[in-house]
């Protein structure tokens, strides 16, 4: 904690700049900025009554950020598990305190996620840094505008569309290494073309060939044990590919886009625990479209919608692990597909004093898969699973409104005076009908400043495994899935202050505090008929998913931005987060469980009294510190301080119960410098050095896994 708080007086009293570390101040900007992610409509930053944070093309090309989770990693109000790891890693993002699969992720305004996994959640790994135009974060609960998911908060990740006439070429090339016997190359190429029309195309390739780390620690200490001798590397290969065709002028903004993903990662068993031949394939085709069409300035109807379908195949063949020739024995592999169509429509309007938009939308989701086990380790074993036949879908039809209402509707003097309302209605195939709202009231204490405060509502619909997995126990027939699965419930508050003080200094400050309710847990059910004390095997009475807890997330956030002279920048952001999670066996759905005794895996307990465990996992307060001296014209010279702190993680504990569970283990904290220098070499092309952890720190981002040491990464860029 010492270091958090000598973190914040630092960023008090440097004045600092928010992410102008990155930005190119050798280029005039001529557009007024505008955010269209808080309100779904075209806003300038300094009105909006909310927590947000803009992410330019310049600062994405200046940064040196090698991933979409690095550069977010860099926010306030963001903690990212992956971004320190293997190239590849599972990268799970935690905004604000909520979990993993509660931070929505739009790709120019349409949700993407992976109804194939367990919890829905988003795999970062497979968000490149290629063809974007921006980044908006607004954090805090906005289902209301963004439905299921934005419980922490929405990123929009807005791809480019239309620039000045003529021909643009985006070519990167960069090279790298962060560890021995590692290296990195990547390969980013685009080009645009816009007529004078309005007309233009887009289209490039990314690729990406990584030599790794071995993802898991090695706890072996016999330096020629065969488990030590032949610990393997484990690599990554990613290509992208995408092409967008549009038309814009005053009145008319269509586009349709489409991208692929394909990726290849080697993975181990778990933590602590090598595996030479356990890889996963990711594959995801992805189609928007949208159209909007300005009637007059005061109206605007817009639509938009993407479908994508995805793949993710795991395959685990026998490994060798012995000097004697033998094999474990075991072979799996699993295929799981998924397919997602949304589309919305909506309206805008504008008039003196108000402005808002009213909107529908409907969602359709598909999951299956298929998986194989093989063992002869202790005479042989098949398992077999398929569920193309269940036809496992779900559809979502919501309808939403949203209104900004300031004090010129009643007088220009009042025009200080600021509240949104909004409301959603989403209709879901299984639990039915959910209501969301919003109140935001702001109010301007100067020329560019804002007090604002807001009360919203969110939810979190449940994944389609959790509903439909067919798992059943053959004693009491109770399903791992259970279709009878309320949405995770938000409640939230936030209060705030920003202000910019002159062309030079900006600064924002907020508190919030959620309460998610029903929230969704994986617990373990025993004979209620036994003794907790005296369980054994033969009680197992099947495993599920059932609302249960509560959780509690509160925080503050600090971000100032300041230009300290013509050529020295300075930026930083700190976020204090703590919470705590309350379970009370009264909640517990026992028509589901059969009355029966319920064991959280998330921690091993019984639920027969009320449980309060305070601390989230993986839930850090993080500080991050930037400075940029430009010397010259051409020459760029920065460094980037992050501090995370400690925290706790999960590891499996197989004495916790007869099947084991989860339990807890305190993580370091650990600070990590990155310096960047950026030189032109000559117009429009640039070359950029960045060394990330130059100290060589050792630390933890998960307990068992290894992540990166110092990197040295070169890169050179020509865009026009």
């Amino acid at each position: 904690m010492k270091h958090t708080v000598f973190i914040a007086v630092t960023l008090l009293a440097a004045s600092q700049l928010s992410h102008a570390q990155q930005v190119d101040t050798s280029k005039t900007v001529e557009l007024k900025p505008v955010i269209i992610t808080a309100t779904r409509s075209e806003k300038d930053p300094t009105e909006i009554g909310r927590s947000i944070t803009t992410i330019p093309n310049e600062q994405i090309k200046s940064s040196g950020a090698n991933t979409v989770a690095e550069l977010l990693s860099q926010q306030e109000g963001i903690f990212i598990v992956g971004t320190g790891q293997n190239p590849g890693s599972l990268q799970s993002i935690f905004t604000r305190g909520a979990n993993s699969n509660q931070t929505n992720i739009l790709i120019d305004g349409m949700k993407i996620s992976n109804p194939s996994s367990t919890d829905n959640g988003l795999n970062l790994s497979e968000l490149s840094l290629s063809n974007i135009e921006r980044i908006e974060i607004v954090r805090g609960c906005h289902s209301t505008l963004y439905g299921s998911s934005a419980i922490g908060g929405v990123i929009n990740i807005i791809t480019k569309k239309n620039q000045s006439p003529g021909i643009h070429p985006d070519i990167e090339v960069k090279a790298g290494m962060f560890g021995t016997g590692t290296s990195m190359f990547e390969e980013n190429a685009g080009v645009n073309f816009t007529h004078k029309s309005g007309m233009y195309v887009n289209a490039g390739v990314y690729n990406a060939n990584v030599k790794g780390l071995d993802v898991t620690v090695d706890t072996v200490t016999v330096p020629k044990d065969y488990k030590h001798m032949h610990r393997d590397q484990d690599d990554f290969e990613k290509t992208d590919l995408f092409g967008k065709l549009g038309y814009k002028n005053n009145k008319l903004d269509i586009f349709a886009s489409y991208k692929n993903v394909n990726q290849r990662s080697d993975i181990d068993k778990g933590a602590f625990n090598d595996d030479d031949n356990y890889i996963t394939k990711f594959q995801r085709h992805l189609t928007t479209y949208g159209a909007t069409y300005k009637v007059n300035e005061k109206i605007g109807i817009t639509y938009m919608g993407g479908i994508t379908d995805l793949k993710h195949t795991y395959t685990d063949d026998s490994s060798q692990i012995n000097n004697t020739g033998k094999y474990d024995g075991t072979y799996y592999t699993g295929s799981y597909k998924a397919a997602v169509s949304n589309n919305e429509v909506q309206g805008n309007f504008k008039l003196k004093g108000v402005d808002g938009v009213i909107g529908a939308g409907l969602l359709s989701e598909k999951m299956t898969f298929n998986t194989y086990y093989y063992s002869n380790a202790w005479g042989l074993y098949e398992s077999k699973v398929n569920l193309d036949s269940l036809k496992i879908n779900v559809k979502t039809i919501n309808q939403f409104a949203h209104i900004n209402i300031d004090g010129s509707i009643i007088k220009d003097n009042y025009k200080a005076f600021a509240i949104g309302l909004g409301i959603r209605n989403t209709q879901h195939d299984l639990f039915g009908s959910n209501i969301t709202c919003e109140v935001n009231p702001s109010f301007k204490v100067a020329e560019d400043g804002i007090l604002f405060a807001s009360y919203s509502t969110g939810f979190n619909a449940p994944s389609l495994y959790q509903l439909y997995s067919p798992d059943k126990n053959l004693t009491s027939g109770i399903t791992r899935g259970n279709k009878t699965l309320n949405p995770e419930i938000a409640t939230s508050w936030e209060f705030g202050f920003k202000q910019k003080v002159n062309e030079s200094i900006t600064y924002t400050v907020s508190y919030f505090k959620t309460f998610i309710e029903n929230s969704i847990d994986y617990v373990y059910l025993w004979d209620k008929n036994k003794q907790i004390s005296s369980i054994n095997y033969g009680d197992y009475r099947g495993d599920s998913y059932i609302n249960i807890g509560k959780q509690t997330n509160q925080g503050i956030e600090i971000d100032i931005n300041s230009q300290v002279s013509k050529c020295i920048w300075i930026n930083g952001n700190l976020s204090i987060v703590s919470g705590q999670l309350d379970y009370d066996p009264s909640n517990i759905n026992t028509s589901h469980t059969q009355g029966n005794h319920v064991q959280l895996y998330s921690n091993g307990a019984f639920l027969n009294k009320e449980v309060e465990t305070i601390g989230l996992v993986r839930r850090p307060s993080t500080a991050n510190i930037g400075f940029t001296y430009k010397p010259a014209e051409k020459l760029s010279l920065g460094t980037n301080l992050k501090y995370v702190g400690p925290r706790s993680d999960i590891y499996y504990n197989s004495a916790s119960g007869p099947f084991g569970a989860l339990a807890t283990k305190s993580v370091a904290d650990y600070s990590l410098l990155d310096v960047i220098i950026r030189y032109t070499i000559i117009r429009n092309l640039t070359a950029t050095l960045r060394i990330e952890n130059i100290f060589d720190v050792t630390y933890y981002e998960i307990y068992g896994y290894t992540t990166r040491g110092r990197g040295t990464y070169i890169n050179l860029r020509y865009s026009l």
